[in-house]
């Protein structure tokens, strides 16, 4: 066996990273394994065309913060700020619909802001809850109080409701309906129609701010702190002896020794691949199996010699993102394809030009495009995306790569499908004791 290390790192996206970095800065001997030979996971900013780079996942976290452009019927641009006060645009289109924007968008951001605690709690444990763990609730509860019944009252009213029910209520402008419920299907094995849609609505409105820069400055302070990172290796499982981790095993037939070992990976491929089933009781292992983790997107990125001749930019030159999906029947449609495992013939699009925040990701005068295309099922009804990889364009459409690198836990980049699921993005496992650093693990 290897020489020992205090902690081996599994995976080195960003939530690895950080552990890894924050373990080496507080002493200890830490070892970050990843398979892949770029490090970041989807943080990782990769050449995709001579000259041409992206890191798609930096690029889906500025998506809560972008203004949104909509194509209308009739060959206009429709800009939704997602700003209260800016929504002179939409009154051009349809009056009603302006001043309920107005008058929608505050509540939205109330309620988020009341929810928004959630995000940042290790979710409890049910039926054993700690003090701190009921401290925390009942501050996010507080919170909720605050909100005034009629508040209180919507919060728990839309929670449960389809997004394309919410936005009905506000809105008359069909352009406007789609683009303001695509938040609650972007990313999702969920349609419009689907229940609880609203709920990652409401999520999307609690989100932080996006992330800025890339996965080397978390790479440059492991290595400041002593930390060692290996890439191009797989761990094939972990190592377990008298009860308590050894250490992992690689594909290559390499054992190294730790005492802790720390899983960057999901869900799924930590407790159903790299640890043996002797060490979960049945009944977790069937909660395990059942988590649900389908992924529903494809990530097109395209080299341009120059922007395409639409509005690209907010009047505040802010970069926009474009969102194609007329209607939310549109939508729904292309949902229907995939709950069959079949590629949507018109899918929901997402568009941006991640180069305009990033001048550097594409040689000069010239541009990354990137299309967010929903839904393609990571699991095909018919074959799979290697076999099917030379489609003509005409009959499938886009081929994704990157789905195939570095989303084997079914290919949903939040490692969870539903918004109840996902209601806490630290939350790894579907028994809660297993995402607390105090929960027993072997």
């Amino acid at each position: 066996m290897s020489g020992s290390r205090d902690a081996i790192i599994v995976g080195s996206g960003l939530n690895g990273l950080a552990c890894a970095a924050a373990l080496a800065q507080a002493g200890r001997k830490v070892l970050v394994l990843e398979r892949r030979h770029v490090l970041g996971g989807r943080a990782a900013v990769e050449e995709f065309h001579p000259g041409f780079r992206c890191a798609p996942a930096l690029d889906v976290h500025a998506y809560a913060e972008q203004p949104v452009l909509v194509p209308v019927p009739d060959g206009r641009w429709m800009m939704v700020h997602g700003e209260s006060d800016r929504a002179a645009d939409i009154a051009t289109f349809l009056p009603k619909d302006g001043a309920r924007y107005r008058e929608v968008m505050p509540v939205l951001r109330r309620i988020a802001g009341a929810i928004a605690p959630v995000l940042a709690l290790t979710p409890p444990d049910i039926d054993h809850p700690a003090a701190g763990e009921l401290w925390g609730l009942l501050k996010v509860g507080r919170g909720i109080k605050k909100l005034g019944q009629k508040d209180m009252y919507r919060l728990l009213r839309w929670g449960p409701m389809a997004v394309a029910d919410l936005v009905a209520e506000w809105f008359e402008f069909e352009p406007l309906r789609a683009a303001m419920a695509a938040p609650g299907i972007h990313a999702t094995a969920l349609g419009p129609w689907s229940a609880g849609s609203a709920l990652t609505l409401l999520l999307h409105h609690a989100g932080g701010k996006a992330p800025t820069g890339t996965a080397d400055a978390l790479v440059e302070s492991l290595k400041k702190a002593g930390g060692e990172v290996r890439t191009g290796v797989e761990v094939a499982s972990v190592l377990v002896k008298d009860g308590r981790v050894s250490g992992v095993a690689l594909t290559s037939g390499e054992e190294i020794s730790a005492p802790v070992v720390v899983s960057a990976a999901d869900p799924k491929r930590t407790l159903l691949r790299l640890l043996a089933p002797a060490y979960l009781a049945p009944d977790f292992l069937r909660k395990v199996r059942n988590f649900r983790c389908n992924g529903t997107v494809a990530k097109l990125l395209l080299a341009l010699d120059a922007l395409p001749d639409i509005p690209t930019c907010d009047s505040r030159g802010r970069p926009a993102r474009i969102h194609i999906g007329p209607e939310i029947d549109y939508l729904e449609r292309a949902f229907d394809a995939s709950k069959y495992g079949e590629f949507s013939a018109q899918p929901y699009l997402d568009v941006s030009f991640p180069s305009l925040h990033e001048p550097s990701w594409a040689p000069q005068g010239k541009h990354v495009m990137s299309v967010h295309v929903q839904y393609a099922p990571y699991r095909l009804r018919n074959g799979d995306w290697n076999s099917r990889r030379e489609e003509p364009p005409s009959e499938r459409g886009v081929l994704i790569r990157y789905l195939l690198e570095t989303c084997g836990n079914g290919g949903n980049a939040a490692w969870s499908a539903a918004p109840a699921e996902r209601r806490n993005r630290r939350r790894r496992a579907p028994r809660p004791s297993w995402t607390s650093a105090r929960g027993s693990r072997p």
